[in-house]
């Protein structure tokens, strides 16, 4: 659901929801992108299948999905913003030997797809924004869609472990636990590590989950520094829009020459956590769910 704070925290698609737009996730992705390879190479993707990225944003985790599958294999992605499928759609063109690829535009919350109809699904940074309704109901989607014996795949943000130096240690911590108080994003921003328990009340089993620390040390690269900057100086604004006590005074101005991420010490961390499923080969008592 679409809370009244989504709009808050910018960087919006045309889908209104935040942090979504391609000037602030295609940096992070580009920032992030050996940790996030090394969530996605541990799935156990493999060649020959068919691997629905659902919510796929601009489809950056779709080239090293199709090196997974091989040219064997075929790969569908579906986003609710129409911005997205168009980028995605282009992310494979021109590649020899790519496995084919369609996109379409559309919800995790009623997939357009038929019934056990893929080998694995791969679900990035997506359930964040979704309420704790909307979280159960995307996985019973996600879980439909895959064959029986099929794995699914969730990967998304713990906030609780974000941190920055220098700076005072519990800024970013103090920042979630206000903000947290009343229901939506911040809330759902430290629903990570729940993961694993709501992929297996959704029927998934042989559930697996590990968090991952994702660290940037000075000197930030390119890619990092505007990533953190912007998405600092986005809280920094909000804080001071809510009355959020904290020094964010330092990180108002991304492109500060004296910020503290340009600090020689500077370093920022962010928490991410992946949850593995399998579709039970057989339906277990009480739920026909293929």
């Amino acid at each position: 659901m679409l809370t009244a704070d989504h709009a808050a925290w910018g960087y919006t698609t045309s889908t209104g929801l935040p942090f979504t737009h391609e000037e602030i996730v295609d940096s992070h992705f580009e920032a992030c992108a050996a940790y996030y390879r090394d969530a996605l190479d541990g799935v156990g993707i493999r060649p020959g299948w068919h691997v629905l990225d659902a919510g796929c944003g601009s489809g950056a985790f779709l080239p090293r999905i199709a090196e997974l599958v091989g040219a064997a294999g075929r790969i569908s992605a579906v986003d609710l913003a129409a911005e997205n499928v168009e980028r995605a759609a282009g992310r494979l063109r021109g590649r020899p030997g790519a496995a084919p690829l369609v996109v379409r535009q559309g919800s995790i919350l009623d997939l357009p797809y038929a019934d056990g109809m893929f080998d694995a699904v791969w679900c990035a940074n997506t359930t964040q924004y979704l309420d704790d309704a909307e979280l159960a109901r995307a996985l019973a989607e996600l879980r439909r869609v895959t064959s029986p014996g099929g794995l699914v795949a969730v990967k998304d943000v713990d906030g609780s472990l974000s941190t920055v130096r220098p700076a005072d240690p519990f800024l970013i911590t103090d920042f979630f636990r206000a903000s947290a108080v009343s229901p939506g994003y911040a809330r759902q921003l430290l629903r990570g590590r729940d993961l694993y328990r709501r992929l297996r009340a959704a029927g998934l089993t042989d559930v697996t989950q590990r968090t991952i620390l994702m660290e940037h040390h000075a000197p930030l690269t390119p890619a990092a520094l505007r990533f953190y900057a912007n998405a600092c100086a986005r809280f920094a604004r909000q804080a001071a829009d809510e009355g959020i006590p904290g020094n964010w005074a330092p990180f108002l101005d991304p492109d500060d020459p004296a910020g503290p991420l340009r600090d020689p010490d500077g370093y920022i961390s962010e928490g991410n956590v992946i949850a593995i499923g399998r579709v039970p080969l057989v339906p277990m008592d009480g739920d026909d769910t293929p």
